[in-house]
């Protein structure tokens, strides 16, 4: 099972982007569902977690107010809605699960680039 990752792109500071995030097969349910972002030479940084059960939500504090987590519990997906982008967020995207037993998150898409423009 894989994680696919979509919805990067460009766009300039202050547009919007949609990153969506599904299983590639079946899965059991995760116990959260996360967003990453890693720019080169910068190590890979969580902005926006979601417990599947509870849907308690974390965000990194650079996001608060511009970015919303989000998740289809019958598809196992999450989303990625991202307003009034900045040139900082520009990075490559990571979805990631975290599955009951597993202490990290270990299962992970492909990375999706979002590019934003000055």
């Amino acid at each position: 099972v894989q994680l696919q990752a979509s919805g990067g792109g460009r766009v300039q500071a202050g547009g919007s982007l949609r990153l969506a995030c599904a299983p590639s097969g079946r899965t059991s349910s995760p116990l959260l569902m996360a967003w990453f972002r890693q720019t080169p030479g910068k190590e890979r940084e969580l902005v926006a977690s979601i417990a599947w059960y509870t849907g308690n939500i974390f965000y990194e504090d650079s996001v608060k107010g511009r970015f919303t987590i989000s998740k289809d519990n019958a598809k196992n997906a999450v989303y990625l809605e991202m307003n009034s982008l900045k040139p900082e967020d520009t990075a490559v995207y990571y979805c990631a699960f975290r599955r009951p037993g597993r202490s990290s998150y270990e299962l992970w898409g492909q990375g999706t680039q979002v590019t934003v423009s000055s």
